[in-house]
């Protein structure tokens, strides 16, 4: 597959970029087993307070104490809700993690690569997940594939840009690195939050990996099952083309 006049790619990563069974199997898991001594090690530290605050907001209780916040993280965790207090959490229990070398973030063998050839030929790449940003770069700057976040040019998540299956997430975006919707391409693997950023202009194409139990293609759009299966072109100035 081939794209001409691509400024910009903007990357999902569960399932994209990196496994979804890294994220619910490992991941998942182990931060759900740290809330309750996160709060107990960070207690009254600025990171803590911020959390606190944001629980209590987001729960619609002022008075939720420390017990009340793991107990409402854990239920958020279990139903995997996009709720950006459990975000913020599991972003700085891996980062913990990150840093003693207990995780790694999965990133499949074709993504290196292909950020390697965007970078060459002076496409700009960005990643959007629901996942925090801080998370986002550990993930990529810790990986399988060692450092890639010399790769990128940024990251977004719920708190940056909004919901992914919004299109005003995706305009949001458009906005913020100046990069005009029709020349930019979003890659991910959920149907629906390709059809909120075709929605408002951007080019979608979805990737669905070999064994993905809903199946090779995603209806209503092209679909590659790696990233080294499309090329993108970026129009010069000169009104020719850079080919990645």
């Amino acid at each position: 597959m081939i794209l001409s006049a691509v400024r910009a790619v903007v990357l999902d990563i569960e399932g994209t970029t990196g496994s979804a069974s890294h994220v619910h199997d490992v991941l998942f898991p182990y931060a759900r087993e740290r809330f309750a001594s996160w709060f107990a090690a960070h207690r009254g530290e600025p990171a803590w307070a911020e959390l606190m605050e944001e629980l209590r907001i987001h729960t619609g209780d002022p008075q939720l104490d420390e017990g009340g916040a793991v107990e409402a993280l854990t239920s958020w965790s279990d139903q995997d809700v996009k709720a950006p207090p459990l975000k913020r959490i599991q972003g700085l229990i891996w980062a913990e993690g990150y840093a003693r070398a207990t995780l790694t973030g999965h990133v499949y063998d074709d993504v290196p690569a292909a950020l390697a050839r965007w970078r060459q030929s002076g496409i700009a790449r960005h990643i959007y997940s629901s996942g925090s940003e801080a998370a986002q770069r550990d993930w990529f700057a810790h990986s399988n594939h060692g450092d890639l976040s010399v790769l990128l040019n940024g990251y977004f998540d719920l708190s940056s840009a909004g919901g992914k299956r919004d299109p005003e997430s995706y305009r949001a975006i458009t906005r913020a690195i100046g990069v005009p919707a029709h020349e930019t391409v979003f890659f991910s693997d959920v149907g629906e939050e390709l059809d909120a950023a075709t929605a408002v202009g951007w080019r979608a194409v979805a990737v669905r990996r070999p064994g993905d139990p809903r199946g090779p293609e995603v209806a209503g759009h092209p679909t590659v099952p790696a990233l080294d299966d499309i090329r993108l072109h970026q129009r010069t100035r000169r009104g020719k083309e850079a080919r990645a």
